[in-house]
């Protein structure tokens, strides 16, 4: 629907369309510029209060008006206006979306336009390092909750006039703004139409849980893989690293996080710190990363198929001294033992931070203790359980390594059931489960291993010197 040229058409529409008096943060105000009646609405909260003070200040300054009368609203744009951030539009259903995202509205009698003023200004936090990233050294910023604040860490990071941000509204109630940043010319042009034209064809009401929502609408998920098929950073600089090898970044407004696709199961091993230490140390935290993987998913199978399962152990594994222990309590030892263990991690995760470091080591020494004296558990399957949680935690994604966690269980669980014909059962499935996984657009989730590219997987299993990396880029 368009614009009337009587204000006053244009005003009840508004109050048609709006909760204008019911809503207290809808503020209106009536105005003269000049002689010309004019009508300013916008949202509390949303509006810088001094900016808008300084346009509406000099649009009523005598000098400015001294027209008394306003006959072309271009021309008076051009020249009273000051202010860069401002465009016209005819159509209420335009004027709506701009009002309830921010940006403020004039209308002026005798004219089917009106003026879009972008005076927003969000309640934001300040930005800091986000707490589930981050390094020894480098950059201490991190992602926010503002669209625009995010697009500028990446902006400044990247001065290639190539690097494109497409934005796009997605929601019918929420039309929350999601942008889509690659560079032209390394983006894969197929994967880049496949994901806007999804992005196009997404029919919801609202992203309720930001860009959690909008990865589960995108990606097709498998009931029978735990794995993330999508890579969350909250840090700008691993997303410009990403952005510079060909991948698409996807940020969501009021979301911290940003979706970097396609997504390969090698991108959950690598962390920013092994890029900001030396190359020896690099090379062994990352390699030290890849052990702790496989520790975090064999190392309590392996003991209760060891300890339960395999009677006559060579003389090198006679450190695991199960005694007398049942293949079947040792099985019920360790189940009760994943289970502690993930209800530790997550208290701790989800207490205040005065006391979370303390309740998870006060409630693990005294439970533990505790269940050793009941006999709910032994010394051993509890150090196997703590090296296993401690291996778990060292790794760098937390939805990676929740999937690994969930990997672990379905081994333990078809072992202690099978035995070792469940074992090898378990590891099959477990393999077959990650094959079958697939990234953004079809892509092989365990690229560059299948299809096979050395030179890619080098680049992920070993730290190379920054100057070979980029004289073999050219």
């Amino acid at each position: 629907m368009e614009l009337s040229k009587t204000l006053s058409d244009n005003i009840d529409q508004l109050k048609k369309i709006l909760p204008i008096k019911k809503s207290f943060d809808i503020i209106t105000r009536d105005l003269y510029l000049g002689k010309t009646r004019a009508f300013w609405i916008g949202i509390n909260g949303f509006c810088d209060s001094e900016l808008l003070i300084k346009l509406i200040s000099d649009l009523q300054n005598e000098q400015y008006c001294s027209d008394d009368i306003i006959v072309d609203l271009n021309k008076y744009m051009a020249s009273k206006l000051g202010y860069f951030q401002a465009k016209t539009s005819k159509d209420f259903d335009e004027l709506t979306k701009n009002l309830l995202s921010g940006p403020s509205l004039l209308l002026v009698d005798g004219f089917d336009t009106a003026i879009i003023l972008d005076t927003r200004s969000y309640p934001m936090r300040s930005i800091q390092e986000p707490d589930a990233e981050k390094v020894m050294r480098g950059a201490k910023d991190g992602f926010i909750e503002t669209l625009v604040s995010n697009t500028a860490l990446i902006r400044r990071r990247i001065r290639n006039p190539k690097l494109t941000f497409e934005i796009k509204p997605v929601g019918s109630d929420s039309q929350t703004d999601v942008a889509v940043a690659y560079v032209d010319g390394l983006v894969d042009p197929i994967l880049l139409n496949q994901l806007k034209s999804k992005l196009d064809s997404l029919n919801i009401s609202a992203l309720t849980m930001g860009s959690k929502s909008l990865e589960e609408l995108l990606v097709t998920k498998k009931w029978y893989t735990p794995l993330p098929q999508t890579r969350y950073t909250e840090r700008p600089d691993v997303a410009c690293s990403f952005l510079l090898e060909g991948y698409i970044v996807v940020l969501v407004d009021n979301s911290p996080t940003a979706l970097i696709f396609p997504c390969t199961i090698f991108q959950f091993t690598q962390h920013p710190d092994d890029y900001y230490q030396n190359l020896l140390i690099g090379n062994y935290l990352r390699l030290l990363r890849f052990s702790c993987i496989l520790a975090s998913l064999f190392v309590m199978p392996l003991f209760l198929l060891l300890g339960g399962f395999v009677h006559n152990l060579p003389s090198w594994l006679h450190v695991i001294t199960t005694g007398d222990t049942s293949a079947i309590k040792l099985f019920t030892y360790v189940i009760i033992i994943e289970i502690g263990l993930d209800i530790f991690k997550y208290s701790s995760a989800t207490a205040a931070s005065g006391y979370s470091n303390s309740l998870g080591l006060i409630g693990a020494l005294l439970i533990g203790n505790i269940a050793v004296q009941l006999k709910w558990l032994n010394l051993e399957t509890l150090f196997y359980g703590a090296a296993t949680l401690l291996a778990n935690v060292s790794i760098s994604s937390q939805e990676f390594s929740d999937a690994i966690r969930i990997y672990r269980l379905l081994l333990v669980i078809f072992t202690g059931v099978l035995g070792i014909p469940g074992f090898v059962i378990g590891v099959i499935l477990i393999f077959i489960s990650m094959a079958k996984t697939k990234s953004f657009g079809n892509k092989s989730y365990l690229w560059p291993l299948v299809p096979f590219n050395w030179l890619a997987l080098s680049r992920i299993l070993f730290r190379y010197p920054t100057a070979s990396v980029q004289v073999k880029k050219k």
